[in-house]
């Protein structure tokens, strides 16, 4: 076979203008600067690491740790429970005031927030924001976007602010939304405003993560007082009538009186607490500070009498057993058996061949059979 050089040099003669010069020489397939440009993915961090870091107040590491502790992968289970143990102990230092705040939608949940958010910082409070996004029933999805609505409370180096997505849970909290409570407040949050996605009646998980429960309400949307139910009311320790500005300032004091006046009818609190209504501009900034004289007079009351400190301890309680049934949930999904056989039942209720009951009744028996503590 030819060389290639000896190619070449025989067009190199003087005798023709023909001149054939050398190609230039191919590239690597791979950049080889590809290196440079690439970020080495980081090593999970360890447990020491996480609860330092929270502890200085870093907001990288906490917001890292609270995506730990909402993985629902079973290997970070362990590392997400010692560091929520270790952060525990420091929570439980810090007088911190845990505030449910929900209500219809519209009612200007966000708007509030940021505009309320700013008044406790000025004041030197510490503020974690935990808005609870609604996730997809379909695609089971969330947009997160509360942040793009609290942009001056992004700004604030006083306030932290955690979207998280519902997934599902009752109440509109996420079922790792207690345990992010601890986080922020091992990181010296001192405020912690728990938003749900405003569903209504059920608000049970909220309250029972909350010292105080907030409901706020607008005017002027139908028969006030039919606009949500008792449930809901009775769990209320203020209720704040919102957009109360422009041509709406009257009908805001029109539905004051009438939650107030509500609010008398139900039995009184086991606080020694009685909850009453307000008003509110976040436009405007109308109200917010009569609103936050409210919540540190019931703070001052429940410290007082014992409630607070006796109310913590029943929501430590309902968690455990709450913790109980997700691990439960958990070993009986997790198990290889049940992994196994789950589709099998699946597919035999959907041809009409098994019945729902009867299939969950036989796979559950199945589980307890095999099941290994």
């Amino acid at each position: 076979m030819e060389k290639q050089g000896d190619f070449f040099d025989d067009y190199k003669n003087d005798d023709t203008a023909l001149i054939v010069n050398k190609g230039v020489e191919q590239p690597p397939v791979v950049n080889p600067y590809l290196s440079r440009f690439l970020k080495k993915r980081p090593t999970q961090m360890s447990a020491d690491q996480f609860v330092e870091g929270i502890f200085a107040g870093n907001t990288t590491i906490l917001s890292q740790a609270i995506t730990l502790i909402e993985n629902s992968l079973p290997e970070n289970r362990a590392l997400a429970q010692t560091i929520i143990q270790r952060c525990q102990e420091r929570s439980n230092q810090i007088k911190s005031m845990r505030i449910g705040i929900t209500g219809v939608p519209g009612a200007g949940k966000s708007t509030f927030i940021e505009a309320f958010g700013g008044l406790l910082t000025s004041k030197g409070h510490k503020l974690a924001v935990l808005a609870i996004d609604p996730s997809s029933e379909k695609s089971k999805g969330s947009i997160l976007g509360d942040k793009t609505r609290m942009e001056t409370l992004c700004n604030d180096p006083k306030a932290f602010i955690r979207p998280s997505p519902s997934a599902g849970s009752l109440g509109g909290v996420a079922r790792k939304t207690r345990e992010t409570v601890i986080l922020c407040e091992a990181a010296g949050y001192d405020v912690i405003f728990i938003e749900t996605v405003g569903v209504g009646q059920s608000e049970i998980a909220v309250h029972s993560m909350s010292d105080f429960f907030l409901l706020l309400m607008l005017s002027g949307a139908g028969d006030d007082l039919q606009g949500i139910k008792r449930g809901i009311m009775e769990m209320s320790d203020l209720i704040a009538i919102t957009k109360a500005d422009g041509t709406n300032i009257d009908k805001a004091s029109m539905a004051r009186a009438l939650y107030a006046n509500a609010l008398h009818l139900f039995p009184p609190t086991e606080s020694g607490w009685v909850p009453t209504a307000l008003t509110s501009s976040a436009v405007n900034k109308t109200g917010l500070t009569e609103i936050l004289d409210k919540i540190y007079e019931y703070f001052e009351l429940v410290q007082g009498n014992g409630y607070y400190q006796r109310k913590r301890r029943e929501q430590s309680r309902f968690w455990m057993y709450e913790s109980i049934n997700e691990s439960l949930k958990n070993s009986f999904y997790e198990n290889p058996m049940v992994e196994k056989l789950l589709p099998e039942y699946e597919q035999a209720v959907l041809d009409g061949k098994f019945e729902s009951f009867a299939a969950a009744t036989e796979l559950f028996e199945k589980f307890q059979e095999n099941k290994t503590f």
